[in-house]
C-alpha cells in the first residue's frame, strides 16, 4: 500500500554489494530449509514482523515461501500483521484474498506492535505523518477487525490464524466470535498465543473454553532479550493491568485453598499443605 512513506526510498538505493548478495542467498536458503522441514513434519512456521522501512522484503520471501510450501488446505508459512499500522487492514485483506483467488491457504499471526517510537520517529524525520494509528483504541479496533475477518475465513474452511495478545476484550471477542461461527473446540487452525509468565488468566481461560494456546517463552543473551521484552511492554500497554488481574486471581485461589484446610482432619490438612507448596512452586 502507499500509506505508509517508510515502505518506499527517497532515491535510487545503492546496489548490493558481492557479500550482501551472498548473505542474502543464504539467508534465503536457510529459511528454505525450515519451510521443507516443517512441511514435513507439518509443523505451522510463523515469520515475524519488524519494522516498515525492511518489512516489503519479509513479506516477498515470507509469501514466496507461502507459494511453495501452503498446499491443500494446510497453511505451513504463516506471515505476522502488525495491528498498530495504520494500513494492516488493507495489507492483511489485499493479501489473504489474492492468495485464496490462488488456491494458497495463507495463515497469519496477528500483533499489535512493536516498533511505535522508531516508527514514529523516522517518519518525522523524513517530513512525514506516522505509520502507527494515532491511539490505541485504534490499534484495538484494529486489531479485532482484522481477528473478526480471519475467524470469518476459518469458519469458511480457509486459512489459519494465531491471536497474540494479552489484552483480555480482544481474547472475549475473538473467542465469542468463533463459537458463534461454530469453529469446533480443538481447531488447529485458530490458536491463541502469549508470553509465558504474562496473561495466565486468559491463557487458563482460552484453554479451559477449548482454544489452542501457545505460550511463548524467548530465550537469549540478556542485552538481544530485554530489548525484546521493552518493546513487548510497549505494544502491550494494558499488560499491567492484566498482570494485577493474574496476582488478583492467583490471592483468591491461594485464600480458597488454605480456608479449605481449616475444616479438613488434620492429618488431611497436612497432605493437602504439602501437596499445595509443590503446585504454588510450579510455573
Amino acid at each position: 500500500t502507499d500509506s505508509s512513506p517508510l515502505y518506499h526510498t527517497l532515491q535510487r538505493p545503492q546496489p548490493l554489494t558481492a557479500q550482501e548478495e551472498s548473505d542474502l542467498e543464504l539467508a534465503h536458503q536457510r529459511l528454505l530449509k525450515l519451510c521443507q522441514k516443517c512441511a514435513q513434519y507439518n509443523v505451522p512456521l510463523t515469520i515475524d514482523a519488524e519494522d516498515t522501512s525492511i518489512q516489503p522484503a519479509i513479506d516477498y520471501f515470507t509469501y514466496s515461501s507461502a507459494i511453495m510450501y501452503n498446499k491443500d488446505d494446510n497453511p505451513i508459512v504463516y506471515g505476522t500483521m502488525q495491528a498498530y499500522l495504520k494500513d494492516a487492514r488493507e495489507r492483511l485483506f489485499n493479501t489473504a484474498r489474492t492468495a485464496e483467488k490462488l488456491g494458497i491457504p495463507m495463515g497469519f499471526k496477528l500483533v499489535r506492535g512493536a516498533y511505535m517510537s522508531s516508527e514514529t520517529k523516522l517518519a518525522s524525520s523524513l517530513g512525514f505523518d506516522s505509520p502507527v494509528h494515532n491511539t490505541i483504541q485504534d490499534t484495538h479496533a484494529c486489531f479485532n477487525d482484522c481477528a473478526s475477518f480471519m475467524i470469518e475465513k476459518i469458519a469458511d474452511g480457509y486459512g489459519g490464524l494465531v491471536l497474540a495478545t494479552h489484552n483480555l476484550e480482544s481474547g472475549k471477542l475473538a473467542a465469542s466470535k468463533a463459537r458463534n461461527l461454530g469453529i469446533e473446540e480443538g481447531n488447529q487452525k485458530l490458536e491463541f498465543a502469549q508470553l509465558y509468565g504474562m496473561s495466565e488468566a486468559l491463557s487458563f481461560g482460552l484453554r479451559n473454553a477449548g482454544f489452542q494456546v501457545s505460550k511463548y517463552l524467548p530465550y537469549g543473551p540478556v542485552d538481544m532479550v530485554m530489548p525484546y521484552l521493552l518493546r513487548r511492554a510497549e505494544e502491550n500497554r494494558g499488560l499491567l493491568s492484566t498482570s494485577s488481574l493474574d496476582r488478583t486471581l492467583m490471592g483468591k485461589e491461594l485464600k480458597r485453598r488454605l480456608k479449605s484446610l481449616q475444616f479438613a482432619k488434620p492429618e488431611m490438612a497436612a497432605s493437602a499443605a504439602g501437596s499445595m507448596k509443590i503446585e504454588i512452586g510450579t510455573p
